[in-house]
């Protein structure tokens, strides 16, 4: 990857990450719809380094220092790490035209990351199963996650226009 693709896959990912979380904070404020507590995603990740990768209750365990600000980098690194990801699976030509579908299939592929990974090592089960409502937490997931679609749609075109590849005719 050269430095201009590499400043490409940092805006995407952070923007798209940013329109996910513009969505949240919509949803929580318009509806009333509480969302994810990233220090609580810190604490999971600060635990993982005495080797602990499971909770019973991630809001129950021991803080861990640092833990919102671990939990909001990890977040922004992650959307760009999907990002990063896509660009190898589809080519960076996908940046000169970016087209919608490839962007939300990204997306819903992204929702694997909470639902199989996040969710069972907050204690909440594959899949948000031991929760009172899992269906209604999976949508939710799988909603968020097609609006980080959208962004990388939406920022990779607004880019587009802004930054030419070399790689674009």
């Amino acid at each position: 990857m050269n430095s201009q693709l590499i400043l490409h896959v940092l805006l995407v990912g952070v923007g798209a990450t940013l329109l996910m979380d513009a969505w949240a904070l919509a949803r929580r404020r318009v509806f009333g719809v509480a969302s994810l507590d990233y220090a609580l995603v810190g604490r999971w990740l600060g635990h993982m380094r005495h080797g602990r990768f499971q909770h019973g209750a991630i809001g129950k365990a021991q803080p861990v220092r640092g833990e919102r600000l671990l939990g909001w980098c990890s977040h922004y690194l992650i959307g760009v790490a999907f990002v990063g990801l896509f660009v190898l699976l589809v080519g960076p030509q996908w940046f000169c035209q970016p087209t919608l579908l490839p962007a939300l299939l990204l997306g819903v592929v992204s929702v694997a990351a909470p639902l199989l990974l996040m969710q069972p090592g907050f204690g909440m089960g594959l899949a948000a199963s031991r929760m009172a409502n899992p269906w209604q937490v999976r949508l939710r997931a799988l909603v968020t996650h097609l609006v980080f679609g959208l962004g990388v749609y939406m920022v990779s075109w607004v880019v587009a226009q802004l930054l030419a590849l070399p790689l674009c005719p």
